[in-house]
């Protein structure tokens, strides 16, 4: 037989569940920030959240070890913005950015591969985008620099950007003691007679679901075919005309174009690529140092110029490459090149021995401060399509947190006005336990936002907003359990142990599958659905604890009372299932005694 209320001990359970909530709330006045404020998402603080989607050359998936790499880089670049709250994360094969507040514009150039290559320029291929109005050569974009910037003016020739917009990539200029470079390395290349065919540089959006896009794989192959082919650079060291012809024609250098290459170039093959802000195009022989050689980068402004710069120095095998190469390429032009796309191509006018040299190319403080940051913390394992890019106003996410607390207070509302109206006295207690269970819950999401970095959004809220019916459900269950017993005639002391054994059998297996439908939910769920699942789950844990701890003994604690208000059966609610089980208590007794008499 089941044990009676008078075994139960409630006072027991409550205490158990009161040092639970004491030492829940201690942890959260005691650590962290010492507040009792949950970590919100951007969609009810505001903010940026940009989504990248990994591409490969080959369109193939990419391997975890090499978006876990590409994640650490992009989290160092994100520090070193100096937001706090940012987060990182990985989502598939995406990595999702998220910065709180409004400081978010800086995030969505993160996901540059920045890829940085150095390069020489092939003499006798640079070719102007728009034809020039004079003969004169384009003129070098730059020089690069030992040590402090030399006195020397920088060349006035420098080609003016194209109209529209800049891209967002900085486009090469001149630097300090920048000479014009040699007549013969500027020769523009004849023009290929045909028409010109669609640019290879057009791109499909990346797929939202994550997985890699086999057109722009396709996209990437068909332009490495062009503009990397190896036979571009005979073994003379001579360009190839009609080849390097039929390249340019397949480049578009313009503002808003978007480049199939770009962070996917082969460095051990010649290239053919966009610089000096979009105006000319070059042909570049392969890579001779790698930016991994990169041991420090800083944005400084030059006051005899007025321009932002980017100072290099390399480590010590980048130095010996870099001095040997400057030493036997002194008056020409060597290529900076960043995700594909030539950032400056000075003149070399002496060898560099001491490691140190210098970006110039008309850069705003924000591009040089950026490109500084992306070189100092690595370049991507991986290049990134941006697939989406979120901002949320503090405003916004203000008013969208209001309407969740609305939301969820209205459900409060009309479960505490049916409990009252149909279980009265036992509905009290569904009262008290729903608020034990919300302060239950509220002291988890904080510490859980401080240990692992969950943040509340307007999913999670909604996943909140229905476990409220599931914590109520099991109430209902149990309370519709003792109406059964009293059915049968017993009394409301003598239901309450009965009808708890067999209610929570039912409790748990309700409770049960909803958590394994919220655990599958979240495992194959990806975004906003995972913290609906997040708060779904965690919540319907919550639930048993309360129903076991809470709201059992309170009953069992109100089914031993003396007091004639607690004890009276209208009170709880249980008049009606009374008068049934008396009368038919009373015909099962008067049906006996007929049995006896028989």
């Amino acid at each position: 037989m089941a044990s009676s209320a008078g075994h139960l001990r409630p006072g027991r359970y409550l205490a158990f569940f009161a040092l639970i909530v004491i030492v829940l709330y201690a942890l959260v006045f005691l650590t962290g920030n010492h507040k009792p404020t949950p970590k919100l998402g951007i969609d009810l603080q505001g903010g940026t959240r940009v989504t990248l989607t990994a591409r490969t050359p080959d369109g193939g998936q990419p391997t975890r070890e090499s978006l876990n790499q590409a994640r650490q880089i992009i989290e160092r670049r994100v520090n070193g913005i100096g937001v706090s709250g940012t987060e990182v994360l990985l989502d598939g094969n995406n990595v999702v950015i998220t910065v709180p507040g409004e400081q978010g514009d800086q995030a969505k150039n993160l996901g540059k591969t920045a890829k940085l290559g150095f390069r020489k320029v092939v003499a006798n291929a640079t070719q102007p985008v728009v034809p020039p109005q004079t003969t004169t050569p384009p003129p070098a974009t730059g020089a690069p620099t030992s040590g402090a910037p030399k006195s020397t003016p920088p060349s006035s020739g420098a080609p003016a950007a194209s109209s529209g917009a800049p891209t967002t990539k900085p486009g090469g200029g001149g630097a300090p003691g920048a000479a014009p470079a040699p007549q013969q390395s500027t020769t523009p290349a004849p023009p290929s007679s045909s028409t010109t065919p669609p640019p290879a540089s057009s791109q499909a959006p990346a797929p939202s679901d994550g997985s890699v896009d086999a057109q722009t794989a396709q996209q990437i192959q068909a332009a490495k075919a062009v503009r990397q082919n190896k036979d571009l650079i005979g073994a003379d060291g001579q360009p190839n005309q009609e080849l390097v012809a039929k390249a340019m024609a397949s480049l578009t250098c313009a503002p808003n174009a978007k480049d199939a290459l770009e962070g996917n170039d082969d460095p051990k093959l010649p290239l053919v690529a966009c610089g000096d802000h979009n105006t000319y195009k070059y042909l570049l022989e392969p890579e001779f140092l790698p930016g991994t050689e990169i041991a420090d980068a800083n944005s400084t402004y030059n006051t005899q110029n007025g321009q932002w710069v980017v100072n290099l120095s390399f480590k010590s095998e980048g130095t010996k490459i870099w001095a040997d190469f400057t030493s036997k390429n002194v008056n020409q032009q060597a290529a900076f090149v960043l995700d594909t796309q030539v950032v400056s191509a000075p003149n070399i006018q002496v060898a560099i021995l001491d490691g140190n040299t210098q970006i110039t190319g008309k850069f705003t403080q924000a591009e040089a401060k950026d490109l500084s940051d992306i070189l100092k913390y690595g370049s991507l394992p991986l290049s990134f399509a941006s697939s989406d890019a979120t901002t949320v106003s503090a405003t916004l996410g203000l008013a969208s947190l209001q309407a969740g607390l609305i939301a969820g207070g209205i459900g409060l509302l009309v479960v505490f006005i049916y409990c009252l109206f149909y279980y009265r006295l036992l509905g009290v207690l569904t009262i008290l336990s729903l608020a034990l269970s919300g302060a239950l819950v509220f002291a988890v999401l904080v510490l859980l936002g401080r240990w692992i970095g969950y943040t509340l959004d307007l999913a999670g809220i909604a996943g909140l907003i229905i476990a409220i019916g599931i914590t109520a459900d099991s109430f209902v269950i149990y309370f519709e359990r003792l109406k059964d017993e009293i059915r049968e005639g017993r009394t409301f002391r003598s239901a309450v142990p009965r009808g708890w054994v067999r209610a929570r059998r039912t409790i748990l297996a309700s409770d049960g599958v909803s958590f394994l439908a919220a655990a599958i939910l979240y495992v194959i769920a990806v975004g906003d659905v995972q913290g609906f699942a997040f708060t779904l789950g965690m919540s319907t844990v919550l639930d048993l604890v309360v129903v076991y701890l809470v709201t059992h003994p309170l009953v069992a604690i109100v089914s031993t009372s003396k007091s004639s208000f607690l004890s009276n059966p209208r009170n709880l609610g249980l008049g009606a299932v009374q008068q049934v089980g008396s009368q038919r208590k009373k015909s099962t007794s008067v049906g006996r005694a007929n049995v006896k008499e028989a």
